[in-house]
């Protein structure tokens, strides 16, 4: 099992805060022979549903020097996480959990912007000083 991120278990209260009840920790997926785990598993009921909203979560701190190697090593990590969950868990939605500082410093540029939308990668914008959840981006 691969280590965890440096704030993931202020993301995981972040969530539980915004009323999401946390269902794998991590979320492993075992498909086309490759086992991998995604960071999060997380529900959250909706009104009177017995099944609400699934989502997956992978967490990035965006600590390392270079924003933009980073961004390419989550980038590919997140294609291939949904490429399994598409196959394996179909009622989860896959996201890539950012902090604040690396969403204003890297992902607002042009570049990063276009990338996301091409591959339309959702993102949850988390503040790990405040343990919240910013913003959520479709």
């Amino acid at each position: 099992m691969p280590a965890k991120d440096k704030f993931h278990e202020i993301v995981k209260t972040a969530l539980v805060k915004d009323g999401w009840t946390i269902t794998d920790d991590p979320l492993f997926i075992k498909f086309g022979g490759v086992e991998m785990y995604v960071d999060i598993g997380a529900e959250k009921l909706i009104g009177a549903e017995k099944d609400g909203r699934k989502i997956a979560v992978e967490i990035k701190s965006f600590l390392g020097i270079s924003l933009t190697a980073e961004f390419q090593d989550a980038l590919g990590q997140v294609l291939f996480y949904r490429v399994a969950l598409a196959e394996t868990h179909k009622d989860r939605i896959l996201y890539l959990a950012v902090p604040i500082d690396a969403y204003e410093a890297f992902f607002k540029l042009e570049l990063p912007q276009m990338t996301l939308k091409t591959y339309q990668v959702r993102l949850i914008v988390y503040n790990e000083l405040k343990g919240e959840i910013v913003e959520w981006l479709e």
